[in-house]
């Protein structure tokens, strides 16, 4: 009854400037990533709220040359069927799927992916979440496998495909000496139904208010 999202809210995404600009002139060209340490598994993804963020991370990729031009686009999302991990009651839906991912690793005798440190962050916040991306998508393939069979045998379904996956984070070290808060805490938005983003726009610079008089 309460998972969808309806309100709006805004995203950010740091990436090059050639892709800023491709996603302002031609907002369909959207590309997903697919990587195995992706968070929230594989979509789009936003900084809730967070421009900042955003363009640290776009900067950060440039320092590593990634990237070339560090931009920052916004959009305008709704998330839809939201997999929400500030809801417990997503928090407890993956729980339940990972030990039959498991079972199926076992059964395979694959190793089980692991989340691990990445090489320059000397905060060790386990960076590279194999584990994580696994479990989650893992989780929509059942449920979209489970939905297309319930559609093919009796023409309508229970299961309902995510449109969107959502989580909080914290990494980068404390704010200041004992902190609990972490300078880089966020809020992640991943989008997998790409309906979801109304459109995009170039973030305006802040401008004084109220004027002088």
């Amino acid at each position: 009854m309460y998972d969808v999202r309806p309100n709006t809210i805004i995203g950010f995404h740091g990436c090059d400037l050639s892709v800023r600009n491709k996603l302002i002139s031609d907002p369909n060209t959207v590309e997903v990533s697919s990587k195995p340490y992706d968070w929230l598994g594989n979509g789009f993804y936003f900084w809730e709220n967070n421009y900042t963020r955003a363009q640290q991370w776009a900067d950060d990729k440039a320092a590593k040359g990634e990237i070339s031009s560090p931009a920052v686009v916004g959009a305008v999302l709704q998330l839809g069927n939201c997999c929400d991990f500030l809801d417990s009651k997503f928090t407890g839906i993956i729980e339940l799927y990972y030990p039959a991912m498991a079972a199926e690793y076992l059964a395979a005798n694959k190793p089980l992916p692991k989340n691990v440190e990445a090489r320059d962050d000397a905060h060790k916040d386990k960076l590279v979440r194999l584990l994580d991306c696994a479990t989650i998508e893992y989780m929509h393939k059942v449920v979209t496998e489970t939905y297309f069979k319930d559609i093919s045998a009796q023409g309508h379904s229970s299961s309902k495909v995510f449109d969107s996956v959502r989580g909080a984070f914290s990494e980068g070290g404390p704010a200041f000496p004992g902190a609990g808060i972490q300078k880089k805490s966020h809020i992640q938005v991943c989008i997998r139904n790409l309906n979801c983003i109304k459109g995009f726009f170039i973030p305006r610079e802040e401008i004084d208010f109220p004027l002088p008089l």
